[in-house]
């Protein structure tokens, strides 16, 4: 048996005004998400559990299988395991972003979207300046970043409450700095690095070609190493692939012992590699039974607030992606696809929802409720309804002969 995980990441939505009072899934030309949905099942999963904020390290937990309360600490750690850094008990990991301020307000927390080129210069300019035996900072990609503090008491003494540098765009800086165990160290470390980046050569560059300068960072996201059980653990001694370019997916997959592929084209929103991620899934299915391929083009959209981009795109992995996973489909019967996003992005809200996702659950044993479109209101009228997103892979993989 195959199993195949796609996750177009953020193609759920809500009405728009620009799109006639409907969400790009209800106007987009997507015969191959249809095709799925007529073949099998449709239903949504809550992927972020009550009390806990919307992330995509959450709801990437949850669709994999995982109790997120349980084995999510927060995306520094997942950053830092992406990079195979090892952290000690007394180690505490944070996201660290390169962002741009201004005049005190947070005004972009990409840094206009830095490249990794230069971010990289950025951070190794950092660790010479600011690294000692208790700091360490390590090189991501983008604008986003690893800093790795040491203390006696780990998280007990760095516990201090950090916002998401996306929740903050536009407000004053001061107000929504760390409060809590070891904000002064954290304050210091930040305020240090807008000191030092303010005239950096690549900072002047940047502004000469009116480009956002990277000047100051951000730390949030902290945590120590979860250690979940492997997937083939978990699973029946099923083991697989991961393809994805976000980091907190990379590390939660290598955690759990998938094997992780990344694409080599470099290429980013808008331009996807559709086609290279779709060829990369069709080859790893030849040699692994559990593929699991992350697309964020509507992800990107979203946040971008464009919704005709967000339609392209999801119009695009319709035709590259789900229709290489039909071709699949059709060629290889003993097998069962989920499609299922991380999250609802609304355009008009450029932010992460609460509400359950819509996913589509098609292939062998899998039998047809005879829904003949895919969009949010059809997977609100199905009665399959997960309320805990790590039962749905336990049900996607249960073997049952029926479902």
């Amino acid at each position: 048996m195959k199993y195949l995980v796609i996750i177009p990441d953020g193609i759920g939505d809500q009405p728009n005004e620009a799109l006639g009072e409907k969400t790009p899934l209800e106007v987009a030309r997507i015969p191959n998400l249809n095709f799925f949905t007529q073949i099998g099942k449709v239903g949504t999963v809550r992927t972020t559990p009550d009390r806990m904020e919307p992330a995509s390290s959450i709801a990437f937990c949850s669709l994999m299988g995982y109790d997120p309360k349980q084995y999510v600490t927060g995306p520094g750690p997942l950053e830092a395991a992406n990079l195979e850094v090892k952290l000690e008990d007394n180690e505490v990991a944070f996201r660290m972003n390169l962002i741009t301020e201004s005049n005190g307000i947070l005004s972009d927390p990409t840094a206009g979207r830095i490249t990794t080129r230069e971010s990289k210069a950025l951070v190794n300019f950092l660790n010479k300046k600011l690294a000692n035996d208790f700091v360490r900072f390590f090189s991501g990609e983008g604008h986003r970043h690893l800093a790795v503090i040491k203390d006696a008491r780990g998280l007990d003494a760095l516990s201090a409450h950090c916002q998401e540098p996306d929740l903050v765009i536009g407000k004053p800086i001061q107000d929504h700095l760390p409060k809590g165990p070891g904000e002064d160290l954290l304050k210091k470390l930040i305020y240090d690095s807008k000191l030092l980046l303010h005239d950096h050569e690549i900072n002047q560059v940047r502004l000469d070609l009116e480009e956002n300068p990277a000047n100051m960072t951000w730390l949030w996201g902290q945590g120590c190493m979860p250690k979940p059980p492997k997937f083939s653990d978990r699973f029946s001694g099923l083991s697989g692939a991961s393809i994805s370019n976000q980091e907190v997916v990379k590390g939660f997959s290598r955690l759990i012992g998938l094997t992780v592929v990344e694409l080599a084209s470099g290429r980013a929103y808008p331009d996807f590699d559709y086609e290279g991620e779709a060829q990369t899934m069709l080859d790893l299915l030849k040699e692994k039974d559990f593929v699991c391929l992350h697309a964020r083009a509507c992800d990107e959209a979203s946040r971008e607030g464009d919704i005709k981009q967000k339609t392209l795109s999801l119009e695009a992995i319709d035709y590259h992606i789900i229709g290489a996973a039909k071709r699949f489909y059709e060629t290889v019967k003993d097998a069962r696809i989920l499609i299922a996003p991380l999250h609802n992005i609304p355009c008009q809200l450029r932010a992460y929802t609460r509400e359950p996702v819509p996913f589509i659950l098609a292939g062998k044993n899998v039998m047809s409720d005879e829904i003949e479109r895919f969009n949010e209101a059809t997977a609100q009228l199905s009665h399959l309804k997960f309320r805990e997103g790590s039962k749905l892979m336990e049900y996607f993989l249960s073997g049952k002969d029926s479902i």
